[in-house]
């Protein structure tokens, strides 16, 4: 594991990686949508051998006093210890916090669902949006695979029945309503190993790297979103650099998003 680095260095110094991708390229990406039954919304993600299941649920609660015309977004991360060794049971680890709010903030930033369209009454009753996310197997770069999964998600939810007299939602009856997703935003992950940038790390890779950027950017090329992992540091020009190359890997990934 000694020489694992200096390896991967002199590797991406020839514009190679170990699995033989170039720097910029993604591994294999594999999107289904519709896999949960009982969810409304869901999806499985593929990137290489990383997977992840991401389900979204609705249900109706109080708004929150500084929005009350708007609807709740919460993600939830949940790293299970099938997914890899490295995961424990217990309360949320700093990992599953920051894979949930990265993904979160994605979305959110950039009002990717118009939350203000989910309003019962005001002041009362809200629709609340639930995304669960499920590593099954890490293999590296969960905060990519799972922003994919929530975002194919959302493009497929349907809201579910609410009965108004009986004040409850009818979860098993689903209405032809789909939730307003107005934006698609994608997440593109960047590592940094001695000096060199590349983009989709696996495990190994992601062991090894001085620093880490996500960048989440939307459909018109603006970067709605942006978090910065690791140690080392990052110049202006990398920033910049690794921005540009977000806008132009989003456009790829976008296209692979199933439309129903």
């Amino acid at each position: 594991m000694a020489m694992l680095k200096p390896y991967m260095t002199e590797l991406l110094a020839k514009g190679k990686r170990e699995d033989g991708r170039k720097p910029f390229d993604y591994r294999d990406i594999k999107i289904e949508t519709g896999i949960i039954a009982r969810a409304n919304g869901s999806a499985r993600v593929l990137i290489g051998k990383t997977e992840v299941l991401v389900g979204v649920k609705l249900d109706v609660g109080v708004p929150f006093p500084d929005s009350p015309e708007s609807g709740v977004l919460m993600v939830n991360a949940e790293l299970l210890p099938l997914a890899s060794p490295s995961f424990e049971f217990g309360p949320p680890s700093k990992d599953s916090i920051e894979l949930s709010r990265v993904i979160d903030r994605g979305i959110r930033e950039c009002h990717a669902i118009d939350l203000d369209k989910l309003c019962i009454k005001p002041k009362e009753k809200v629709w609340m949006v639930f995304i669960d996310i499920y590593p099954i197997n890490d293999d590296g770069n969960l905060l990519d695979a799972g922003a994919l999964g929530a975002i194919a998600a959302l493009k497929t939810t349907l809201l579910p029945k609410y009965d108004e007299d009986e004040e409850k939602v009818l979860h098993k009856e689903l209405t032809k309503t789909k939730l307003p997703v107005q934006k698609i935003p994608v997440l593109t992950t960047f590592g940094k190993l001695s000096g060199n940038l590349f983009v989709d790390a696996t495990m190994r890779e992601e062991k090894e790297v001085d620093a880490r950027l996500s960048i989440a950017t939307i459909e018109d090329g603006t970067a709605s979103a942006m978090q910065k992992g690791g140690s080392g540091p990052l110049t202006a020009e990398e920033v910049i650099e690794l921005t540009e190359k977000a806008v132009e890997l989003g456009k790829k990934l976008r296209k692979l998003i199933p439309s129903k």
